[in-house]
């Protein structure tokens, strides 16, 4: 008779199916390894010829095709940009006086042009470089000011032809202000018989012309920066018995600062390089700014010093430059913590 069937022990059978299953694993993963070029692994787990990026490269074509094309346009831009402000620069430190002697960039160094700016009585830049200082530092701080409170009533208040209002600074900025050159030059002349302060050859006349066609596309700009702040923050204040000036000085105005900085940033810009209503509205040397100014080194044919006006217009672009780069570190702070607030 025979007795029962012996009595397989599951237990010892595991480990020889484990060891089964990881020898066909490795032997998935040599193949693999071997398909793709990587070459047999050592003890150490690593491949025999050090660590291999088992990803393959791409071709030249396809990188140009992905993103090698944008450093390309990234390049020429930055040549079409730069070249003209090497070139200004190269013909201010070339005293020959003429841009054909610049073609060569730095081809000779010297400051003979800066010093024939700066020794030149007829044509005084210091009195010009002043000038421009203080008609844009006044327009800007007064255009920021004015339509800053321009745009806090536009936003925070309801009243009647409020929406005229804001349809009008829209229409406003379709016409240029060049546009009026004529009609600019007739209203100073009659008001120089009555406010000779006022009239043609004045700074503050010029000023009055600025801020009359800066405002308009500021405070549309500004109106819609001041919408962002929420109006809880002005309830809250109202209920703590603070008036409109409080809200507006103490409270406003700090959470619009990067909006500000901005207007007056552009207004001064503009204001530097203004040529047409300036030469038209200072008749007078001495209270002409640097575009007025530094046009007549080569309004004459025959006697052009571009060399000069080279040297002028590298120093004129110095407050510019440093004022752009303080504010936009000022305007980048200012909207990072702006970003983090509850």
């Amino acid at each position: 008779m025979n007795g029962p069937a012996p009595r397989v022990d599951s237990t010892t059978d595991q480990p020889q199916r484990a060891a089964a299953g990881k020898s066909a694993v490795n032997r998935t993963a040599e193949e693999t390894r071997d398909r793709d070029g990587a070459g047999p692994r050592n003890g150490t787990g690593d491949t025999a010829g050090g660590p291999k990026v088992l990803r393959r490269r791409k071709s030249f074509g396809a990188w140009f095709k992905d993103k090698g094309w944008r450093h390309v346009v990234g390049i020429v831009v930055t040549i079409f940009a730069v070249f003209p402000l090497l070139y200004v620069l190269s013909a201010a430190f070339n005293s020959t006086g003429t841009l054909v002697g610049s073609n060569a960039l730095f081809s000779r160094i010297d400051f003979g042009n800066f010093t024939e700016l700066m020794n030149n009585p007829s044509r005084p830049f210091a009195r010009w470089f002043v000038n421009t200082m203080v008609v844009g530092g006044v327009t800007s701080a007064a255009t920021v000011f004015l339509g800053a409170m321009a745009a806090y009533a536009f936003s925070r208040m309801r009243f009647t032809g409020r929406r005229i209002g804001l349809l009008s600074l829209l229409l406003l900025q379709m016409f240029p202000q060049l546009l009026a050159v004529v009609a600019i030059f007739l209203l100073l002349s009659g008001i120089s018989e009555v406010i000779p302060a006022l009239g043609l050859g004045s700074q503050l006349g010029l000023i009055m012309v600025y801020l009359g066609g800066a405002l308009g596309v500021n405070t549309y700009l500004m109106y819609g920066f001041f919408n962002t702040v929420p109006q809880s923050l002005d309830e809250a204040a109202k209920i703590d018995g603070a008036s409109h000036a409080q809200i507006f000085f103490g409270i406003i105005m700090r959470l619009v600062t990067p909006i500000l900085a901005v207007v007056g940033l552009l207004t001064f810009i503009a204001i530097s390089g203004e040529f047409v209503i300036a030469s038209v509205v200072l008749t007078d040397p001495d209270s002409q700014t640097l575009a007025v100014g530094l046009y007549s080194f080569v309004a004459q044919q025959r006697s052009e010093n571009w060399g000069v006006f080279a040297a002028g217009a590298v120093l004129s672009a110095v407050p510019v430059m440093a004022l752009f780069l303080y504010l936009q570190r000022y305007i980048v702070s200012g909207l990072t913590a702006g970003s983090v607030k509850g």
